[in-house]
């Protein structure tokens, strides 16, 4: 009969413990911080490569120009500050911000904001960042994209 009552116990401990652990609500994970653009690394092309993560990170604060560079236009990020195409950069400099300042550049999935990065590298800028998978990796962050 004690034997019944020390595994009905034990049973009932069982019970308890499992109920608190699976009615315990998880603390959300703590929002990224945005990392110092002047410590990120460069990639092999000149230009230092950002998640979605870091840029989300980095706009409450935001020290930069945003630019998305996709055509034919299919929505911003918020915060963008200009619309360039990729392939007329050059001829949009004097949008641009000095050359050392930094500029993050995006498109729907990072295909055209490469050669819009690149370029800008090759034609003396210092502190580009191209936004990793573009407005699709945005969008699948669960982030929203704007419209005009």
């Amino acid at each position: 009969m004690q034997s019944k009552r020390f595994l009905y116990l034990g049973i009932l401990l069982v019970l308890a413990v499992a109920v608190a652990a699976c009615s315990g609500k998880s603390q959300p994970s703590a929002p990224a911080e945005a990392p110092d653009i002047g410590s990120l690394s460069k990639n092999a092309d000149g230009y230092v490569d950002i998640s979605v993560d870091q840029l989300a990170a980095m706009l409450p604060n935001k020290d930069f120009t945003l630019v998305n560079v996709h055509i034919p236009y299919a929505g911003d990020i918020p915060q963008t500050d200009l619309e360039i195409p990729y392939d007329q950069i050059e001829q949009n400099l004097s949008q641009l911000p000095d050359k050392d300042a930094p500029i993050v550049v995006y498109c729907r999935s990072g295909a055209m904001s490469t050669v819009a990065a690149k370029k800008l590298v090759s034609l003396g800028y210092t502190n580009i960042l191209e936004l990793d998978g573009g407005m699709n990796a945005w969008k699948a962050a669960g982030n929203e994209l704007v419209t005009r």
